[in-house]
């Protein structure tokens, strides 16, 4: 480029002594970023000159007139085509270097140190880098470091461009670039065009010094990134289903925005779940399944201390692990076969095989047609089973210790998650007692009936309405969320659970969280004789043919079994009514109801 102007102003030179003759030629209007853009329209136009005729020059023209107007034509046509020849290199190396930036935005190794922008390649696993990444909140000012992340946002501003990155779905990062600490001009283009490339939510690589800062609209306020290096390592399409801004936003909000001017958009239930990789980017729901991990880990952490074992049981088995109905059947090598209902008669064998106290994290199958908010065809079931010594009274103070554990650690442990999620999703924390909360079935029927239910011969299973209604008499009552009702009648029950001495009730019990049932547990029946009695008097006689599905279950307490009791208890159920969540789908991954078997 250099070289170039060197030869337009030398011509030009030459031309300096037919200045008196000609206008001024000014042919180096501006300098830009590309090269040397000339306006040729500076330059005189040849058709602005005093041409001659076909027949010569005319007769009242002297010598010195004519020798003028050769020498203007002569300039004209020079300044034109100096004009023409510098306009079509300024073209050429504005197309240079777009091409280098294309050219940047392909196929950089991760091993190339040399490349300030672009795509990597596919990451394969062809190499083995010893780059050394660090979390946002890690970084040190005053130093320089790569970083990985999510492109939250990018806005570009002339010649600076600043990047949200985001981390584990909650932090974020600001990072800047500057074209002015930039001093070379190629590399400043090359730059600014890869930019313009990257589409959010894209996975990038960015190299740079850290510098203190004040950012608020970032999580990590004091500090931020001066971009030395940038490339994409997986990109988005520029398209979203819909955009994360709008997903976080709180229920009261969007219903609020409404009746203003300009509402924000009501995303459907279905369009999150249709796309829930995206909705699960959503720093709330993002937080609920670290809450439930923390969950599923508070639950083993109080069992382990307790004494208890971890199990893994079938999940295809050859009969109705609980009824004759619910149950999802398949076929197992020409034979019928169904998936588990629960671990429920695996646990109890293995209280039969001397596994005193036992307890499993898997998933748990029921085929009810069941619309709801608080039903799902598949979910994770935390069982327990342990021997008793005197009264199912035992399991229910295991259990009360246990939620307790797992009440007190996520407030602890797991706050700022629950403050994440409560940010968008508003709650309390749970309210328990010290000492389990117990309600017999005859005083929580009063309860409900005071709260102005009609509960019939109170022998019926409760309702939604009166559960919750029970659920707010107790805590006017005892200040809790969480609390236990027992002495269900037997009727209600599952085949497995032990009666009472009034025979109509039984020794079972479910356990609630504002007023919403999420588990159900009884001393089992561990009498092999009064067992087959039960099963016969549900209907369920068939499963004790031979091949029948209970045969070996029953046979299990034919040699001698210890007392015990249990309890099954929904995860899902636990995690969404513990945040105070609208929908049980919300603490399930990937959902499965009656409608939906995808993603």
């Amino acid at each position: 480029m250099r070289t170039l102007l060197a030869t337009l102003l030398m011509l030009l030179s030459i031309t300096r002594p037919l200045r008196s003759f000609v206008p001024r030629v000014s042919l180096l209007s501006r300098v830009t970023q590309f090269g040397v853009d000339f306006a040729p329209t500076d330059a005189p136009s040849i058709r602005q000159t005093r041409l001659f005729s076909s027949q010569g020059p005319p007769k009242d023209m002297t010598q010195e007139e004519i020798d003028r107007a050769r020498e203007e034509r002569k300039a004209a046509k020079e300044a034109a085509k100096l004009a023409k020849a510098a306009k079509k290199a300024a073209q050429a190396e504005a197309s240079r270097l777009e091409d280098l930036a294309t050219q940047a935005s392909n196929n950089v190794l991760l091993t190339d140190t040399g490349s300030i922008c672009g795509d990597y390649a596919l990451i394969s696993s062809k190499t083995n880098s010893v780059r050394t990444y660090t979390k946002a909140v890690d970084l040190s000012t005053d130093s320089s470091a790569w970083i990985r992340g999510r492109l939250q946002s990018i806005r570009i501003k002339g010649g600076s461009v600043f990047l949200v990155i985001r981390q584990n779905a909650f932090d974020t990062f600001q990072c800047a670039f500057f074209k002015a600490d930039m001093e070379d001009e190629t590399s400043q283009k090359t730059m600014l065009n890869y930019f313009k490339t990257l589409t959010a939510e894209s996975i990038v690589d960015v190299y740079g010094d850290v510098v203190s800062a004040s950012v608020k609209s970032c999580s990590i306020t004091d500090k931020e990134m001066k971009i030395k290096k940038i490339h994409a390592v997986t990109k988005s399409t520029p398209s979203l289903p819909f955009e994360l801004e709008d997903a976080a936003r709180s229920p009261e909000e969007v219903e609020a925005s409404q009746s203003t001017d300009r509402p924000f958009p009501i995303l459907g239930q279905e369009l999150r779940l249709d796309n829930r990789w995206m909705d699960l980017r959503v720093p709330a729901n993002n937080a609920i399944f670290r809450v439930r991990s923390g969950i599923c880990q508070l639950f083993r952490e109080s069992l382990y201390s307790q004494g208890f074992m971890e199990i893994q049981t079938p999940k295809l088995i050859g009969g109705e692990s609980e009824s004759g109905s619910g149950v999802f059947k398949t076929d197992y090598f020409g034979q019928e076969a169904c998936l588990a209902q629960s671990p429920q008669l695996y646990k109890q064998m293995a209280i039969a095989s001397d596994f005193d106290r036992v307890f499993e994290v898997g998933p748990v199958f029921r085929a009810e047609n069941s619309h709801t908010r608080r039903h799902l065809c598949e979910f994770v079931g935390l069982d327990l089973e342990m021997a008793i010594n005197e009264s199912y009274l035992e399991t229910l103070t295991v259990a009360h210790n246990m939620f307790k554990h797992i009440f007190n650690g996520l407030e602890t442990r797991y706050a700022k998650e629950m403050a994440i999620v409560r940010e968008q999703y508003h709650s309390e924390p749970v309210q328990f007692t010290d000492e389990p909360c117990i309600i017999h079935w005859h005083d929580g029927i009063q309860m409900i009936a005071d709260a102005g239910f009609d509960v019939g011969d109170g022998m019926q299973d409760l309702t939604g309405a009166q559960e919750l209604a029970l659920g707010a008499a107790v805590k006017e009552k005892f200040g809790t969320d969480f609390f236990m009702l027992d002495q269900y009648p037997a009727h209600i029950r599952p085949f497995y659970t032990m009666p009472m001495e009034d025979r109509n009730f039984s020794n079972s019990y479910d356990m609630f969280i504002r007023g919403q049932e999420i588990c159900s547990g009884a001393q089992r029946c561990h009498d092999p004789d009064l067992l087959r009695e039960i099963i016969h008097s549900k209907g369920l006689g068939d499963a004790l043919e031979e091949g029948g599905g209970l045969v070996g279950y029953v046979k299990a307490f034919e040699n001698g079994v210890m007392p015990h009791a249990g309890a099954g208890i929904g995860c899902e159920r636990v995690v969404f009514l513990a945040l105070g969540l609208d929908n049980v789908r919300k603490a399930s991954m990937f959902p499965r109801d009656p409608n939906r078997l995808s993603p």
